[in-house]
């Protein structure tokens, strides 16, 4: 095995990230995360998360609602979803108006 010159040495390419076997799947997956959360996180990375929420300011806490906003979003349709259609499925099977 060969070492090279230690003092200078040369870098070849870096690994390449594996080819997908479903481009459109990660296509789709990508569009929806630039949908829902297209702006980078508005609060500095210097907090510590794991300190109380009473250390946060009102200004804080309020961005970073708004920058999870269409996570929320997509949540409370899920949350609807899960409690509506089981739901009017019972209506349907009994009522069969």
């Amino acid at each position: 095995m060969e070492l090279g010159n230690i003092s200078k040495p040369t870098y070849g390419p870096g690994p390449e990230a594996p080819g997908s076997s479903t481009p459109g799947l990660v296509t789709m997956a990508h569009g929806f995360l630039r949908l829902v959360q297209p702006n980078p996180l508005p609060i500095e990375p210097e907090i510590n998360f794991g300190q109380s929420l009473s250390e946060f300011s009102r200004e804080d806490i309020r961005e970073l609602l708004l920058y999870e906003l269409g996570f929320l979003i997509c949540v409370a349709i899920g949350v609807l979803f899960i409690i509506l259609m089981p739901l009017v499925g019972c209506c349907f099977c009994s009522c069969r108006c």
